[in-house]
């Protein structure tokens, strides 16, 4: 596992959390929703490149 990877799952759970956060202080769903695309993405990725599926 080198830095990037783990920067990308960091990242991941980090907004994950705002995702969290942001579901329990009823923000607007469009804002909830973005923030879990992304945190998606970014522990997807990280997932990826530690299999070395993705370079």
């Amino acid at each position: 596992m080198n830095g990037l990877n783990t920067i990308l799952i960091v990242f991941g759970l980090f907004l994950a959390g705002g995702v969290y956060s942001f579901q329990k202080q009823q923000m607007p769903r469009s804002v909830v929703l973005l923030l879990a695309i992304a945190s998606a993405m970014c522990l997807a990725a990280g997932v990826l490149r530690i299999q070395g599926i993705w370079a």
